[in-house]
């Protein structure tokens, strides 16, 4: 009888043990999340740092490393190089993979969405729009097709341009000055942030947009570039503030990520599992890298480049 309730304890205790054991390991696990810290030193990156993306091997990319008209290449590790040099008079800003695993940059000073074969390095004009104010930042759908926000900032304009595979360009909205943009998980939804609004547009296999209609309206400081999750929130980068915030779909703010610079400029998803975001900051001239909960939608198309 003693055996016995040894025994009985002993199981009891393992179990006991297991439960605290896997509560702490989630405690753990929660408590390492949405915690930014430096991923490349500060002044790594002119004022100009935009623009983050991530290949499918989980090197990170973005604009102005070091001086204006590069693109700046980090490994995982955050070991920082030169991967290319614009063509003079380019200067780059947002980008993004297409299917192909091919880099498309915008380039605002030449009205030009360049791409870049990743393994000979070869810069190509993809797209010139001369009517562009300039492509700002561009987001991508499931078949190759770009949408790229087009700010004209002196006077308070914007437009929605896509850009098809051919290269051909066509104005989808006018609004006021335009800049974060990017297309839900299951490409129905094209969100554009304006100001301090983001809106969101259905968008149909043709790549046309209707019905336009406000997720949230921010009373305060500015924004920039976002990104969406595979769950279809998104990741906004707040101006001034110092933060990102997560926006569930129908406009509720999930969470409030601080950041040590106060002037993020864009974001992005990477790492091993999609979910690590790159964060630039243009007042320290650097990235930035926190955890997340769920991958990112760019991390898992990513992964099936071709």
């Amino acid at each position: 009888m003693i055996r016995s309730f040894l025994n009985s304890t002993c199981k009891y205790t393992l179990a006991a043990t297991l439960v605290l054991a896997a509560l702490n390991s989630n405690a753990q696990s929660t408590d390492s999340l949405f915690k930014s810290k430096e991923f490349t030193p500060p002044k790594s990156f002119t004022i100009g740092c935009e623009g983050p993306g991530v290949d499918k091997y989980g090197n990170v990319y973005a604009v102005n490393f070091d001086h204006d008209g590069t693109i700046g290449k980090m490994t995982p590790d955050g070991k920082a190089s030169v991967f290319i040099e614009l063509p003079k008079g380019s200067t780059g800003n947002g980008i993004r993979f297409d299917s192909h695993g091919n880099m498309l940059i915008a380039d605002y000073t030449g009205h030009n969405i360049i791409k870049v074969n990743m393994t000979t390095k070869e810069q190509t004009v993809f797209a010139h729009e001369p009517r562009m104010s300039q492509p700002n930042d561009i987001a991508i759908d499931n078949k190759d097709r770009l949408y790229a926000s087009d700010p004209n900032w002196k006077a308070g304009t914007g437009k929605i341009w896509r850009i098809d595979t051919d290269g051909k360009t066509t104005v989808l909205d006018s609004m006021a000055t335009v800049n974060g943009i990017d297309v839900s998980p299951d490409n129905h939804t094209l969100y554009v942030n304006e100001k301090r609004k983001i809106w969101a547009y259905d968008l149909s296999p043709k790549g046309e947009i209707s019905n336009k209609r406000l997720v949230i309206e921010f009373t305060d400081f500015g924004m920039d570039g976002l990104r969406c999750d595979i769950k279809g929130n998104i990741y906004q980068a707040r101006y001034g503030k110092g933060t990102i915030a997560k926006v569930s779909p129908d406009g509720k703010i999930l969470q409030e990520i601080h950041l040590i610079g106060k002037k993020p400029t864009n974001v992005c998803f990477g790492g091993p599992d999609g979910k690590t975001m790159y964060t630039t900051l243009q007042d320290v001239g650097n990235l930035e890298t926190f955890r997340v909960d769920e991958p990112g939608r760019e991390w898992k198309m990513a992964k099936k480049q071709k």
